[in-house]
């Protein structure tokens, strides 16, 4: 059987974002959105530090960012070139008229955690507990949850089972603590909370492909707006290439991440090690014609349970979001 891993890595040497190797002669500047101590920080500290952006010809300047709906009026409002977020949101937006375009920076999704020594074994075993959610009601991975629940049991997960929602790093601490007997949480958290000794009820990706959305398409991507970007292709075309090769660096050279302990701002040697894990993981593989595939099939399934409040009745699947697709 061929390791995970290696697959991985194999797909880092070829591409990551899965775009084609354009010829990138960058002359200009390019302005990054992000999360001081996101995952993507991780990846630009890399790039900057291994001049990969000078070397391509690059002027790649950061914005840092307070959290996600801070990148995305950032980007709306073209503070910032390009950031990071999810397809679902970019599908609404471009239903409405923005021109944005989404390339895939990670596949790497969240999981739903136990404690080590927990009695619970399946999604059944919360009947009567209390869940911890990250983020709110409308939080795409509770309405895969609440929909691979009424699949597989025939019940709606939000009816049995007590939900508490919250910030990711709320629910983690109400996890520690065991005011909450799961945590259903963003990777980066769920890692360390693995890290820590906790383990996976199931994955995303498990709930994804139970509910047919097989292969699960990236759902994270770098996204930018066509017309804030205009007369950026060369610039565009470099900041994808040197996001390939600084992926490359992080899944294949340990020494690469010890200078990123201070950004991870991890708390023993164990989060450290799941986190570069599950990032690695998460490097995607190149965007097909499957995962657009997915992805329609993922829209209308968030359509369905989510009942137009997280992407919008409106919301229609245009596969030329997709960059390369």
């Amino acid at each position: 059987m061929i390791d995970r891993r290696q697959l991985m890595i194999g797909a880092a040497a070829v591409t990551v974002v899965g775009v084609p190797a354009l010829p990138a002669a960058a002359s200009g500047r390019l302005k990054i959105g992000s999360l001081k101590f996101g995952s993507l920080s991780w990846l630009l500290e890399t790039i900057k530090r291994r001049g990969l952006d000078k070397a391509n010809g690059l002027e790649m300047s950061v914005l840092d960012l307070a959290g996600t709906g801070a990148a995305r009026i950032a980007l709306l409002s073209g503070e910032t070139d390009v950031v990071v977020s999810d397809w679902p949101w970019a599908m609404r937006q471009r239903s409405g008229g923005a021109p944005l375009k989404f390339a895939p920076y990670s596949s790497a999704l969240g999981a739903l955690m136990v404690g080590a020594d927990s009695g619970i074994k399946s999604i059944a075993d919360l009947k009567g507990k209390r869940l911890g959610v990250a983020g709110t009601a409308i939080d795409k991975s509770w309405i895969l949850l609440r929909a691979y629940s009424h699949k597989t049991l025939g019940e709606d997960i939000a009816q049995f089972a007590e939900p508490v929602f919250g910030a990711p790093p709320l629910i983690t601490e109400q996890m520690r603590q065991g005011r909450v007997d799961a945590a259903l949480n963003f990777w980066t958290f769920s890692a360390r909370l693995e890290g820590e000794g906790y383990k996976e009820l199931i994955t995303m990706a498990d709930i994804l492909r139970g509910l047919g959305i097989d292969p699960p398409p990236p759902l994270v991507g770098f996204v930018w707006s066509e017309e804030t970007t205009a007369g950026k292709d060369a610039e565009l075309a470099a900041f994808l290439k040197v996001v390939e090769e600084g992926n490359r660096i992080l899944a294949t050279s340990d020494e690469d991440w010890e200078p990123l302990k201070p950004l991870m701002r991890v708390s023993s040697q164990g989060e450290f090690e799941a986190l570069r894990k599950s990032y690695r993981d998460g490097i995607p593989q190149p965007w097909s014609p499957e995962a657009t595939r997915s992805a329609d099939k993922l829209l209308k399934l968030l359509l369905e349970y989510g009942e137009g409040t997280l992407v919008g009745s409106d919301t229609k699947f245009d596969a030329k979001l997709f960059y390369g697709a």
